[in-house]
């Protein structure tokens, strides 16, 4: 298994996406002036945020970024997010915060961001969660893990790619899925708090993941999974148990 945080980059080298997108992360460098010119709520604690960021070089899909405020008073600080949005030229990237209790960043965002409000950001960062869309992509997430996912999904239906993609997502309800209005058919949500009626109620299991593992697509899946330590454990060990090689899963751990 190959494990990342949104804290580690990758060396300096240059990936290709079908549709010539490309990222040379030796950019990765540069500190950028992004303006904030959106916010969209997604749940009760969760909103993503839309900054234009004029000299962005792109990004692939499952990279993050670095975000640097700076107080009036000069106390400056940084935190790594990932990036929500399928990669594209317009000049924008998207990220998607929880409202983390006593968050110093996140609360910033929550309760003090505007429209206009400009941050500085440096990326796209890490090599090693990034999907190229180049071959099948099985997706595991938990709670705000989903947002890198995220940005895979939307790539592969804004690329109209060929390669097979699925994801399991899970969140304590329904009100607390990230996205939920943008699922399709390629999702299926575990709730483990509460449910729709007649949908089952409880942790990721062997019964969420065998099925997808049974369908192998040819080459075989690349399995991705984001979310907490403990949610990392438990469905990596779901994957091994089905089958998945251990040398093709992913993981990105928060927190």
């Amino acid at each position: 298994m190959t494990e990342t945080t949104p804290t580690s980059a990758a060396p300096p080298t240059r990936f290709a996406v079908p549709g010539r997108i490309a990222v040379d992360d030796r950019a990765a460098s540069v500190w950028h002036t992004a303006t904030l010119t959106e916010i969209r709520r997604e749940t009760p604690r969760a909103a993503t945020f839309r900054f234009a960021v004029p000299g962005w070089g792109g990004h692939l899909p499952g990279q993050h970024l670095m975000l640097r405020l700076t107080a009036e008073d000069g106390y400056v600080a940084q935190r790594h997010y990932s990036i929500a949005s399928a990669p594209d030229d317009s000049g924008h990237v998207e990220l998607t915060l929880d409202q983390v209790a006593d968050g110093e960043v996140s609360g910033w965002f929550h309760t003090v961001a505007e429209p206009g409000d400009r941050i500085e950001v440096r990326g796209p960062l890490s090599g090693f969660f990034a999907w190229p869309g180049d071959r099948a992509a099985l997706l595991l997430g938990a709670g705000s893990g989903v947002v890198p996912l995220m940005s895979m999904v939307r790539h592969h239906r804004a690329r109209a790619l060929g390669v097979p993609l699925r994801l399991l997502v899970s969140a304590r309800s329904p009100e607390e899925l990230i996205y939920a209005r943008e699922f399709g058919a390629e999702t299926t949500p575990v709730f483990t708090r509460s449910a729709p009626a007649g949908v089952p109620v409880g942790r990721m299991a062997a019964a969420h993941v065998g099925p997808l593992l049974a369908e192998r697509p040819p080459g075989g899946w690349e399995a991705y999974v984001c979310g907490s330590n403990a949610f990392a454990e438990h469905a990596s060990r779901l994957l091994v148990e089905a089958g998945q090689p251990v040398d093709r899963i992913r993981i990105e751990r928060f927190g």
